[in-house]
């Protein structure tokens, strides 16, 4: 069992848009982890797609992070924020593959969390396999599962071609804030 590092500060810094490259590689990278371990072999093309990272960059309220812990680099966070209804999204989350375990990820989404104090709902998902993220999100962050889709129930929101293995088997999560 990984050692939990309890001096470690978790910080954010905003991603500069030259920084996005390697960005998109590193989540990459740990997104691909689970995948193969879940379906045993290698991508043919990275996950989440290309694509899909640039949407998230790109989207209206879009604001990207890098997770610090002691000042190094350990992960990412690319947040959705709607100043009119204060419910905002976790697009994408990651914690670099050599930083797992080591409690880090439960600092970031604390760190977000008091970033954004007005934020009255936060949305994020995750694939129906992804054990660990689900555990993350309802176990250590408080989130609730609220939808799941599947073929008999498709995300409205998303294309029919889904590039995750699985296809379009996701939770959806929601986290109410207290006042």
């Amino acid at each position: 069992m990984p050692q939990v590092n309890i001096g470690n500060i978790v910080t954010l810094d905003v991603a500069k848009k030259e920084e996005l490259p390697k960005f998109k590689r590193d989540l990459q990278e740990a997104f691909a982890v689970s995948v193969v371990e879940t379906f045993g072999s290698d991508l043919d093309e990275p996950i989440p797609s290309d694509k899909d990272i640039e949407e998230s960059f790109n989207a209206a309220g879009a604001v990207i992070y890098h997770i610090l812990s002691n000042g190094k680099k350990a992960g990412g966070a690319v947040l959705i924020i709607d100043e009119m209804t204060q419910h905002n999204s976790l697009a994408l989350f990651f914690i670099s593959v050599n930083e797992h375990g080591h409690g880090i990820g439960y600092k970031a989404w604390k760190a977000i969390e008091e970033k954004y104090p007005e934020t009255k709902v936060w949305k994020t998902h995750t694939p129906y396999f992804e054990k660990r993220n689900i555990h993350f999100y309802v176990n250590k962050c408080g989130f609730q599962i609220v939808e799941y889709f599947n073929k008999h129930h498709p995300d409205p929101h998303t294309p029919d071609d889904k590039d995750v293995p699985g296809g379009e088997d996701f939770f959806r999560f929601e986290k109410v804030m207290k006042r």
